[in-house]
């Protein structure tokens, strides 16, 4: 029976896409000496919050996805980021394989307005493997699955992340609007005559500070 092992040696933005993509060279090792001749990798990423800190900034643009500081014993949980599936080739010993993530500015996701929210340092990730490992033994296919307990962390740089998006999206941010309300704010622009969405929601920022003093 196999025995494999898996680390995550790096993270780099991947160049060229059309779109955000994380790409984490994987190493996947085989301990026991036998050769296999594929594998169907799932991974499982999760985002370790609670193991790191977070300065006031921080804490307070993570208001809305933890709540209060004085609640975050409660709230500060392991979050799901996304899954990825790769195919491994055949190999003895250890190979390297690339899994691409695409990545999202949507600050209406969860884990997109986590990494928004962050300043600085790293973002702990854990790996979490499933899938199926073929291999042919004395000419016969045999298959075997890969326990749940097979992960790999990773300490990902906010900077890595936020490069990635700024050469997507310089200076931008998506936010994900029901339709209807969009159409109020598209009206409330044209009336208003304003050239860019910026002087829109400063008009309407502006009007709820002197509303508050």
């Amino acid at each position: 029976m196999p025995d494999l092992e898996f680390r995550v040696a790096g993270a780099e933005p991947v160049t060229g896409a059309l779109t955000p993509i994380m790409r984490f060279p994987l190493e996947v090792s085989e301990t026991t000496g036998v050769r296999v001749d594929t594998i169907a990798l799932t991974c499982q990423i999760m985002l370790e919050t609670r193991r790191r800190n977070y300065d006031e900034r921080e804490q307070e643009a993570l208001l809305d996805l933890f709540g209060e500081r004085a609640r975050w014993g409660d709230t500060l949980k392991t979050m799901v980021w996304t899954h990825a599936s790769v195919m491994v080739p055949g190999f003895e010993g250890t190979t390297t394989v690339n899994v691409e993530i695409p990545c999202s500015l949507d600050v209406s996701v969860a884990a997109a307005k986590y990494f928004f929210a962050l300043e600085s340092g790293v973002v702990p990730l854990v790996f979490q493997f499933s899938g199926t490992v073929f291999l042919d033994v004395d000419g016969a296919l045999q298959v075997e699955r890969i326990p749940w307990s097979k992960e790999a962390q990773f300490r990902l740089p906010v900077a890595t992340w936020k490069a990635m998006m700024d050469e997507h999206y310089p200076e931008g941010v998506w936010i994900c609007l029901r339709r209807d309300v969009f159409d109020r704010l598209y009206r409330y622009k044209a009336h208003r005559g304003r050239p860019t969405w910026e002087q829109t929601f400063d008009d309407l920022l502006d009007a709820i500070s002197e509303t508050a003093q």
